[in-house]
C-alpha cells in the first residue's frame, strides 16, 4: 500500500491510522456545551424562494426540484492517489449517492487545477454521484503550523469559478477540511463567515458546507453555540455545516445530544467524516451515529474509501473493491448502511426506466476451503437485461432464509461457522432497480472437525504496537510455511493476564475466556505459500500485557518468529 505523505502522517491521532484530525479524549465529549441552539423561527427571511440546484430549505438539503437529499457516502482521497481513477465508479457500485472528494489548493500539497477538477465533476456525474469538493490544506489552522487559511482557500474556489458555474445541481463545496485545530476555536467563527462571504460576493450560488473547529470534532462546542449567526451571514441561506465524528462521539448520548441540537433549531447539519474503529482514546459508537442520521434523515459520509497509511480505516484495502475490511462491510452491508439506505439524487432522473425485469438466478454454488469455522463460496454468473449489481447469499434452513453476506462478486468467504455441522447456502442476484432473481440452487456441506488440518504447517509474529493505561494496539502476522495455499483459516491464542480484543481489523475475533479464535476477513482469507496475513486490533489490559506464547493455524502448531 503506499504511504501517505510526511506532512499529513504528523496528525495522526488514531494509532496511525491517517485521519486528518486530532482527537481529543473521549472524556472531552462531557465538555459540550449544555444550552441548545436558538430555535428555529430565528432562520433568516431571506431565503430565496426559488434555488438554483442542490439548496437548503427549512432546514434541509434538497434538490433543485424540492426532493430531499440525503447524503450516503463515502470520503476519497483523490489529492494524494490521482491515479486512483476507478474509485469513483467503485464507490458507486456499493450503493453510495455521494463522494467527497480530497482536493488541495496549493498551500501544502500539489494543487489541483481547473481541468483536473472539471474532471473530477464530470467523474461524478457520469457514476451518477452527487460531489462534494473540500480543500484540505486547511485541517487543524491555529495548531498546526503547516495549516492554509479559509481565505487562501476561498481564493481557490474562485479560482474554480468558472468551471463550478452551472454545476449547482451536482457539486457542494465545501470549503475548508477541519479548519481550526484546538488553540483558540472560537477564532473559527470570524474566517469562516468571512469566507462563505467571499465567495457569495464572487457569485457562487452553490450549496457551501463548513466544518467545525476542534479538527473538525466541536468538542468544546463553537459551531454549534455559533451556526446561527454563522448562517445568518450567508444572503443566499444555503449553508450547510458538517460535523466529524470520531471518539469524542464514543456514546449514544453524545451523538444525539450534537445532531438533535441542529435539528430542533431547524439548521441543516451533515456527518461529513466519520469513524467506527477505536483508538486511543474511545470507541466511537458508529451504530448511533448511522441509526440517529437515518431516523433524522442527516447525511453521512465515512472516511475513508482508501489510501490510509494505517489500514484501520480503509473501507476497501489498497483500492480493492472485491477486498472490503471489517469497517467497509459495516458501512456498506451493516444495519443503517449505504446498501440500505441510500437514494440516488433525483437529478440524475430514472436510471433504469422501466426496468421490472429481474436478473436470472445465479449458478448453483460450490464450495472450497472448508474448515471448522468458515467456507469460500462462489457461484456461475447471473445475466439481467440491463446490469447485475450485486448477490446476496442466505444460510437455509428447511423454510427459513438468513442473510449472511453480500458480494459485488461471484464469490465469498462466510467466517464465524461452527465445527462439525451441517449447512446449506443459495444466492440472490440483484439488479440496479432493485430486482431481485429467483434463488440460486443450494449447496450443502459440514464444516471440519475441530483439529489439525493435515499439511498445515505456519509461523506466527506478534508485537505490540503501543500501549496506554488499560489499552494497548497489536500487530499479528500470520506466515503460511506450508507447501499449499491456505483458502480460509482459523488462528487460535491465549492471553495470560486476562487481555481482551476490543476491535480487530483483518480478521473476525471469537473470544471465550482468554481464549481467542480468529477467523478471516475476505481480504486476508487467502494466505499463498511463504505468504502472510495481517492483522490488528486494539485490547483492553490490566497491569500486565504477556504476549500470547502459542498460535495455532487450523489447529496446526505453529512457530513464533
Amino acid at each position: 500500500m503506499s504511504v501517505l505523505p510526511a506532512l499529513w502522517k504528523t496528525l495522526v491521532a488514531i494509532l496511525g491510522a491517517v485521519l486528518l484530525g486530532v482527537l481529543v479524549p473521549v472524556t472531552a465529549a462531557q465538555a459540550l456545551p449544555a444550552q441548545p441552539l436558538p430555535a428555529a423561527q430565528a432562520l433568516p427571511a431571506q431565503t430565496p424562494a426559488a434555488a438554483p440546484g442542490l439548496h437548503i430549505a427549512d432546514g434541509r438539503l434538497v434538490e433543485g426540484d424540492g426532493s430531499d437529499f440525503i447524503m450516503r457516502g463515502v470520503n476519497h482521497a483523490h489529492t494524494w492517489y490521482p491515479g486512483q481513477t476507478q474509485s469513483l465508479a467503485d464507490i458507486k457500485s456499493f450503493g453510495a449517492n455521494t463522494v467527497r472528494v480530497v482536493l488541495s489548493d496549493g498551500h501544502r500539497w500539489t494543487r489541483n487545477g481547473p481541468a483536473e477538477v472539471a474532471g473530477i465533476v464530470d467523474d461524478c456525474k457520469a457514476n451518477r454521484l452527487i460531489c462534494v469538493l473540500e480543500v484540505h490544506d486547511t485541517t487543524g489552522y491555529g495548531e498546526d503550523a503547516a495549516a492554509g487559511t479559509l481565505d487562501h482557500a476561498a481564493d481557490y474556489w474562485i479560482s474554480l469559478k468558472d468551471v463550478l458555474a452551472g454545476e449547482e445541481d451536482y457539486v457542494i463545496v465545501n470549503i475548508g477540511n477541519e479548519p481550526w485545530g484546538n488553540t483558540n476555536p472560537a477564532g473559527w467563527t470570524a474566517p469562516t463567515i468571512a469566507a462563505v462571504q467571499k465567495l457569495r460576493a464572487a457569485g457562487f450560488a452553490h450549496t457551501i458546507m463548513v466544518d467545525a473547529p476542534n479538527w473538525g470534532q466541536d468538542w468544546q462546542g463553537v459551531m454549534r453555540a455559533n451556526a446561527q449567526a454563522v448562517y445568518d451571514a450567508d444572503t443566499t441561506g444555503n449553508l450547510l455545516f458538517s460535523i466529524h465524528m470520531y471518539s469524542v462521539y464514543s456514546t449514544a448520548q453524545a451523538v444525539t445530544d450534537y445532531l438533535n441540537a441542529f435539528v430542533d433549531a431547524g439548521l441543516p447539519l451533515v456527518i461529513g467524516e466519520f469513524g467506527g474503529p477505536a483508538d486511543q482514546y474511545g470507541d466511537p459508537d458508529e451504530d448511533t451515529m448511522m441509526a440517529a442520521a437515518e431516523r433524522l434523515g442527516l447525511g453521512y459520509l465515512a472516511w475513508s474509501w482508501s489510501g490510509n497509511t494505517d489500514p484501520i480505516l480503509d473501507l476497501a484495502v489498497n483500492f480493492d473493491p472485491s477486498r472490503l475490511s471489517s469497517w467497509g462491510e459495516r458501512i456498506f452491508h451493516g444495519a443503517d448502511g449505504i446498501a440500505e439506505t441510500s437514494r440516488e439524487a433525483t437529478v440524475f432522473g430514472d436510471s433504469t426506466p422501466g426496468d421490472t425485469q429481474a436478473p436470472t438466478a445465479p449458478g448453483t454454488p460450490t464450495t472450497s476451503a472448508v474448515t471448522a469455522t468458515s467456507a469460500v463460496l462462489s457461484w456461475p454468473a447471473a445475466t439481467d437485461d440491463v446490469a447485475v449489481t450485486g448477490y446476496d447469499v442466505v444460510r437455509v434452513a428447511g423454510s427459513t432464509e438468513t442473510a449472511v453476506a453480500s458480494s459485488t462478486t461471484t464469490g465469498v468467504t462466510v467466517n464465524g461457522l461452527t465445527a462439525d455441522t451441517a449447512y446449506s447456502f443459495a444466492v440472490y442476484a440483484r439488479d440496479a432497480a432493485g430486482n431481485r432473481s429467483a434463488r440460486s440452487a443450494v449447496v450443502a456441506f459440514t464444516t471440519d472437525k475441530s483439529g489439525p488440518t493435515p499439511g498445515v504447517r505456519c509461523s506466527v509474529g506478534y508485537r505490540v504496537a503501543g500501549e496506554w493505561p488499560g489499552g494497548f494496539q497489536a500487530e499479528i502476522i500470520v506466515r503460511n510455511t506450508g507447501t499449499a495455499a491456505l483458502n480460509g483459516w482459523n488462528l487460535g491464542f491465549a492471553f495470560a493476564d486476562g487481555q481482551t480484543v476490543s476491535t480487530m481489523w483483518g480478521g473476525t475475533p471469537t473470544q471465550t475466556g482468554s481464549a481467542v479464535s480468529v477467523a478471516p476477513a475476505a481480504y486476508t482469507a487467502s494466505i499463498p505459500v511463504n505468504g502472510t496475513a495481517t492483522l490488528g486490533f486494539i485490547g483492553t489490559k490490566g497491569s500486565g500485557n504477556t504476549a500470547p506464547k502459542a498460535f495455532t493455524l487450523n489447529g496446526s502448531a505453529c512457530a513464533t518468529a
